[in-house]
């Protein structure tokens, strides 16, 4: 038998209470565990840099944009699961909610499957379209083929735990990972460092920890006897819930894409420079992650409590959550932002010591990390959006805003000025215009939708 909200204590009631004690209470262990894969993807990268070298780090740093590029869309569609999942829980509806949870789980296993095969079999022919030199071509493709097996695992991870979000319980997953990164450490000194096997024991390292925080997501949902419960017998999809899905997460996904387009096009102009940027671009990427992995969590709240709030008719409490989240996103991203940087040589070091690849590392975060905040505020507007309602909007506006300026911006100011710095500054621009338009559109059309929830509480 299905609990109600009360009945389970890591499962959290947006509709009511104090609001920011309650975002704090949510994102920290968001926070807390993205910081804790990124730290394991950080090991990944020292562990082969220090050990492997500089070509090594190049192969396994410059495919993250590729694989972002080709999961992406799905894992957009899981925020469009937990906004459905989230609405329904905020409206007390747990059958529907419980209908939710299966049609993301079925969706996960198949875009699972379906991105390991395009991801496997493709993997070199993209890279060779992305211009990767020859010197770390062989590295990048074995270490995405390895990879791209573990993908069903990494989907069914990420859709349990977008599943889990939707009901405000971010504990449960910060407790896997922590589990699964510490496998994950361990395998990336036994395999990179005693048995030597480069790209590859890191690779296998990332697969088995993705399995590992797959089985324990699977087993709690399986176990749990709350609305997110998961019974095998009654996989597949359910209609409703699945189109509900798919108007959420589509335009998500798509966005997503958008933004890994353009990235990819920044990480071939970053190939051109030769496998020290390349090396220097993923360290300083993999520094900055820390910083968006903060950040990102106001994403989810203002994407969550709005959603259950829209839910539970209540406009008051969707509007306070924006403005708090966007208080909390900018001192988190510039606080932390002027931190890393004021350690950025010693940090970069710890990837590689050549001095060339840190000059590189450098160009890149003193670009970045002052002006990231941009990047959480335009992010949050996306969260908030979306929970409202507005789907097609922050697709069509980061469209226009990041991917298209970003292309633009390539082929004109970077062809008449090809350096790194020039490359870089397309990101803290983009971002800029990206959030404002986002702003102007939120401020211009929420009140009509906020009056609708308004007058339907009534």
């Amino acid at each position: 038998m299905l609990r109600t909200k009360s009945g389970s204590r890591a499962e959290m009631d947006m509709t009511s209470g104090p609001i920011l004690p309650n975002i704090l209470l949510f994102s920290a262990p968001l926070i807390l565990s993205s910081i804790l894969q990124l730290l394991y993807n950080a090991a990944d990268i020292i562990v082969v840099g220090r050990f492997a070298g500089a070509e090594a780090l190049a192969a396994v740093g410059s495919t993250s944009s590729l694989v972002n590029l080709l999961v992406n869309l799905f894992i957009g569609l899981s925020a469009g699961a937990s906004v459905t999942i989230a609405r329904c829980y905020g409206a007390g509806d747990y059958k529907a909610a419980n209908r939710g949870v299966s049609t993301a789980i079925s969706l996960a296993l198949t875009a699972g499957v379906l991105v390991m095969a395009v991801g496997f079999f493709g993997a070199r022919q993209f890279l060779t379209w992305m211009g990767t030199p020859d010197n770390v071509l062989e590295g990048s493709s074995l270490y995405l083929k390895i990879f791209f097996l573990g993908m069903p695992f990494n989907m069914l991870y990420n859709y349990g735990a977008a599943v889990m979000r939707a009901v405000g319980d971010t504990k449960r997953p910060l407790y896997y990972l922590t589990f699964s990164g510490i496998v994950n450490l361990l395998l990336n000194l036994l395999l990179v460092i005693v048995f030597r096997m480069s790209v590859a024991g890191v690779a296998i390292a990332t697969v088995t920890s993705q399995v590992i925080s797959c089985a324990l997501v699977l087993r709690h949902l399986i176990r749990t006897d709350s609305p997110l419960k998961l019974d095998w017998r009654h996989l597949g999809f359910d209609p409703w819930q699945l189109k509900t899905i798919l108007i959420i997460g589509l335009p998500a996904g798509l966005q997503s894409i958008l933004f890994s387009l353009s990235n990819v096009l920044i990480q071939s102009s970053v190939n051109s420079f030769g496998s020290d940027a390349m090396a220097g671009n993923a360290a300083s990427s993999s520094v900055e992650g820390f910083v968006y992995a903060a950040m990102n969590a106001l994403h989810h709240a203002a994407l969550t409590f709005s959603s259950q709030n829209v839910g539970a008719r209540k406009p008051e409490r969707v509007q306070r959550t924006l403005w708090i989240c966007l208080g909390v996103v900018t001192a988190v991203g510039l606080g932390l932002g002027f931190l890393l940087l004021s350690f950025g040589r010693p940090l970069l070091a710890l990837y590689n010591a050549d001095p060339e690849v840190i000059r590189f590392g450098m160009m890149r975060m003193s670009i970045i990390l002052p002006t990231y905040f941009l990047c959480g505020i335009m992010d949050t507007m996306v969260g908030q959006l979306r929970g409202v309602g507005f789907t097609i909007l922050p697709m069509v506006v980061s469209l226009l805003g990041a991917c298209a300026l970003r292309i633009v911006w390539i082929m004109t100011v970077f062809a008449a000025n090809p350096s790194t710095t020039t490359l870089y500054i397309s990101y803290p621009i983009s971002w800029f215009v990206t959030l404002v338009v986002h702003f102007i559109c939120y401020m211009f059309l929420s009140p009509k939708k906020l009056a609708i929830l308004k007058t339907e509480a009534a």
